[in-house]
């Protein structure tokens, strides 16, 4: 960490908890009291910076309520445009977060960006004000297996859970060693190599029900590997491509549907008549059926024959569950 790195450090933990103990200084700063005794003395007079240190509260705080407020660091600066721009990035981490795994480390640069930004004309919580990201697929997940989990991928060791799931309704304890992390729809996922299944799976983070760190290394898979596996088949689940999906939609629905994003090697095109045709390569289908059945009568499966039958089959039973009125 910098001299400079330091002093904005400083200056927002006092920021942030308004007032910090020159233990917790020492301690997260790394730093011995002399460097400290310093870089207090720096900021008092070369920054106006009216840190008194108080008795009562055991710590460092800044005399006036708003002194952090005008105090002018160099070495960051951001044009108001800038600044937006982090407030738009923060809250829209912090909305993305329904699960609360992350809402605790982005506190921080919440403090940051509202000194940045506190004599701007647009005020950072102005702004959060007008903003609103709606979740509306996202599951709870444990902060402490998060937490492992990151660990493991950070140490490159293996992970021992107990994974709960869904679709079979049954606890199984594994041996893992995780790859990375993935975002998708609103939710976390895990891809990791399964040294019971001996290949690559994607484990749903809020169906990890107990994870613990092993000592033991992590079996590494390259980048390429992991690509070649995940990437072929569609939506989270993973394995070799073995079907081609061909869809069409109405012209209505294709408005929409063209700029969408559904597989990352889709083929799309619009025939004579407006229609968009839609193709792509996929191993399981049972996010392919729920995506499909959203649009109802805006959509028709080309081929092949076994998702056209698993679509008319949900839909004959939809409509069985009607006609008992």
């Amino acid at each position: 960490m910098s001299d400079m790195e330091r002093l904005h450090r400083i200056k927002y933990m006092i920021q942030q908890r308004k007032c910090v103990s020159r233990e917790d200084f020492l301690s997260e700063l790394e730093i011995s009291p002399a460097t400290f005794k310093r870089d207090l003395e720096y900021l008092r007079s070369r920054m106006q910076a009216s840190i008194v240190y108080d008795r009562f509260m055991g710590g460092y705080k800044f005399e006036n309520s708003d002194a952090e407020e005008r105090i002018e660091m160099p070495g960051l600066w951001f044009s108001e445009k800038e600044a937006t721009a982090l407030v738009l990035m923060q809250h829209l981490l912090s909305s993305l977060d329904q699960g609360g795994l992350i809402g605790p480390h982005i506190e921080p640069l919440t403090a940051i960006i509202d000194g940045i930004l506190g004599q701007s004309e647009t005020s950072a919580k102005e702004l959060r004000k007008r903003i609103k990201v709606i979740g509306m697929g996202s599951r709870k997940n444990s902060i402490e297996n998060f937490s492992e989990i990151g660990a493991a991928l950070l140490k490159r060791n293996r992970l021992e859970i107990t994974y709960y799931s869904k679709g079979k309704d049954e606890n199984t304890d594994r041996e893992i060693s995780p790859q990375r992390l993935i975002y998708y729809r609103e939710n976390w996922y895990l891809d990791a190599y399964c040294h019971m299944r001996n290949d690559l799976r994607s484990f749903a983070v809020d169906g990890i029900r107990k994870a613990t760190l092993s000592n033991k290394k992590a079996e590494e898979v390259s980048d390429k590997q992991c690509q070649e596996h995940f990437a072929e088949s569609y939506g989270i689940f993973s394995g070799k491509a073995t079907q081609r999906a061909k869809l069409r939609f109405t012209p209505e629905h294709a408005r929409w549907v063209s700029g969408e994003h559904w597989h990352g090697q889709q083929v799309g095109s619009f025939d004579k008549e407006g229609f968009f045709n839609l193709e792509f390569d996929y191993n399981q289908d049972p996010e392919l059926v729920m995506d499909i059945l959203k649009h109802g009568s805006g959509v028709e499966v080309i081929g092949p024959a076994s998702l056209k039958k698993r679509i008319k089959d949900e839909l004959k039973n939809a409509m069985e569950n009607y006609s008992k009125d």
